[in-house]
């Protein structure tokens, strides 16, 4: 590529060191659009770099597509830069949007490409915009080999797409991994079978041992083509007295003839999930191999997605894993929390919106930190899990019945975008304190019940903690009790003593001898019903998973126990936007703001369409 010639510069402010743009992501599958960013106190600072000398098209979506969208389109024609924020209504119409707030720094172009450097406050109070948070984006993109004004309205095309993107990323410390160790852990020629759904499991040796390292950094490897049939991936620690035979070969996961060593493998080490990039440890912290606490023998997990059952697949998709001999301050652990995935969950069809909440109860946190850990553990990362009907999910926080800022959320949630979340600052879990995985659910395109499985289908709804130091506790989590949900639709009696499973129902008659699961899908569910199980659900008596490693189980392990009373419930600090194309209040600006807004009324459509 030759030298970038400036065109021009807008205010007088040169080029921005790309030290200003700490993250980057190629949102293409060309490599012809880069899209780099940073955040500037209130505001985000983005440079596109796009292989065209036409016009580059830049959006934030809820959905993912033109409706209702916040878009932003610019380039250089005859050498002048142009820079203007666009809007689209429910119909993707493209307007021009009276309130300017996309401010152009830079633009460059030569023979092939284009730059463009602007800025934006996170708020704006312009009801045309949408708000940047630490939710997940969803960014479109689009770009021509023409610009703006040369032939009219001028479709982009095929040169368009979108992809989901967390923008408020807090800045992290890279690890270079080119001069560190790994080892990989993957499948090998897995046959992937013609149906919706499989786990398959694979056992590993780690091949670091007698001495403690730590694991700084993992990376996916994705086969190429099967970035979306390969939906997560769970490493577990086995028991350390199994043996080298149980190397020899994998198997369907959750299977009556899976092997017996796969049951030892309960504690969960790591989280991948699609869409996620490799994570890297903070400095002060990694995840210890080699001393006989650390896990010998591995199982990894891997969800594949299937549901146009292709025939004939063959997967070797897995997990890189970088290490050191330099030992971090801290070992890593993993909590799984939220809600037991089981039958007991359920959700109603129909339904715009439904929330299920997964507690680690107090009484978990309790005895395991009272034990382990009275100081607390310090969470710094969150991976949120739900499955195809998920559209937010927050991980609150009870501290002595006052509600604390939420640990993570994403109310933006995209099935095929799940990975660990930074925490802009390290949270302390206290002994007693409380954590609500709580998941929104939208079920409006089905016509039964959506039940907690495996199954992208099915729902779940977890989190993932990472934290340190590392302490006995792996999962804290609830099931929800299922006969007062059974009495909701008006189950009298089940068969007892319990022979089949599901269960089947004795009476009332309508009901008399079936499944549980066909008795809440023969009820006449209504949104208003829906909502009303909602309310009963969420009041609920939990029973609690308290497990340690080893499959072993802390004694409050299947006991019962309430959600949490909020005394005080978080108050949410009010939002400050900025209007930032009248942020003075100098005459000057405000007469160019006038002028500006007075011009931009003359047409209101452009290319972006």
């Amino acid at each position: 590529m030759r030298r970038l010639r400036p065109w021009a510069l807008v205010l007088g402010r040169a080029p921005v060191s790309p030290r200003s743009y700490p993250h980057s992501a190629v949102l293409d599958g060309a490599g012809a659009y880069r899209l780099s960013w940073g955040r500037r106190g209130s505001a985000l600072a983005l440079r596109l770099e796009v292989r065209t000398r036409g016009y580059v098209g830049f959006g934030l979506s809820a959905s993912g597509g033109m409706a209702s969208a916040d878009i932003v389109v610019g380039g250089v024609e005859r050498g002048q830069p142009y820079l203007q924020d666009y809007f689209t209504d429910e119909n993707r119409v493209l307007k021009k949007d009276p309130q300017q707030d996309y401010h152009l720094e830079y633009a460059m172009e030569n023979s092939t490409h284009t730059i463009l450097a602007f800025s934006r406050e996170l708020h704006t109070c312009d009801t045309n915009d949408k708000s940047i948070t630490e939710s997940t984006v969803r960014v479109i993109w689009a770009y021509h080999h023409k610009d703006m004004g040369e032939a009219g309205q001028n479709y982009h095309g095929s040169n368009r797409g979108t992809k989901s993107l967390r923008l408020l990323n807090p800045e992290r410390e890279e690890v270079s991994s080119a001069s560190l160790p790994f080892f990989d852990l993957t499948n090998k020629d897995v046959p992937v079978p013609d149906k919706d759904t499989t786990y398959w499991c694979q056992m590993f040796k780690i091949p670091v041992q007698h001495e403690k390292h730590h694991v700084i950094k993992v990376k996916p490897l994705i086969q190429k083509g099967h970035e979306n049939m390969v939906h997560h991936i769970l490493l577990y620690q086995c028991s350390s007295n199994l043996n080298d035979s149980v190397l020899d070969y994998g198997h369907e996961c959750y299977h009556p003839n899976m092997p017996d060593s796969f049951l030892t493998c309960e504690t969960v080490i790591f989280a991948w999930a699609i869409g996620g990039e490799g994570f890297t440890y903070p400095p002060h912290v990694g995840l210890s191999i080699g001393t006989a606490a650390d896990p010998l023998f591995v199982l990894m997990e891997v969800h594949y997605d299937n549901p146009s059952e292709t025939e004939g697949l063959i997967d070797n998709s897995g997990l890189r894993l970088f290490y050191t001999p330099v030992l971090r301050k801290y070992d890593a652990g993993v909590i799984e929390a939220g809600l037991w995935v089981s039958l007991f969950h359920n959700i109603p069809p129909g339904m715009p919106e439904f929330v299920s909440e997964g507690h680690c109860t107090l009484e978990c946190l309790e005895e395991a930190l009272g034990a382990e850990r009275p100081a607390g553990i310090q969470v710094f990362a969150v991976l949120l899990h739900a499955h195809l009907a998920g559209r937010a999910i927050r991980m609150r926080h009870f501290h002595n019945g006052e509600e604390q800022k939420l640990l993570a959320y994403d109310d933006e949630f995209d099935f095929n975008f799940q990975e660990f979340q930074y925490l802009n600052e390290e949270r302390t879990i206290l002994p007693g304190d409380n954590l609500v995985t709580e998941c929104h659910y939208s079920t409006v395109d089905r016509i039964r019940m959506t039940w907690g499985g495996l199954s992208t289908r099915s729902e779940m709804c977890l989190s993932y903690l990472l934290y340190y130091p590392r302490i006995n506790l792996t999962r804290c989590a609830s099931i929800p009790d299922i006969m007062e949900q059974l009495q909701f639709i008006g189950v009298k009696e089940i068969y007892r003593p319990v022979r089949t499973w599901p269960f089947i129902i004795k009476s009332p008659k309508q009901y008399k001898n079936l499944s549980f699961m066909d008795a809440m899908n023969k009820f006449k569910w209504s949104r208003s019903e829906g909502l009303s199980y909602n309310q009963l659900v969420l009041k609920l008596p939990v029973n609690v998973r308290c497990s340690k490693t080893d499959n072993a189980e802390w004694s409050i392990q299947g006991m019962t126990a309430l959600p949490p009373e909020i005394e005080r419930p978080y108050k949410t600090e009010p939002v400050i936007c900025n209007s930032s194309s009248c942020l003075s209040c100098s005459l000057f600006l405000t007469l160019l703001c006038i002028l500006y807004i007075t011009a931009s009324t003359i047409g209101n459509t452009g290319p972006f369409v």
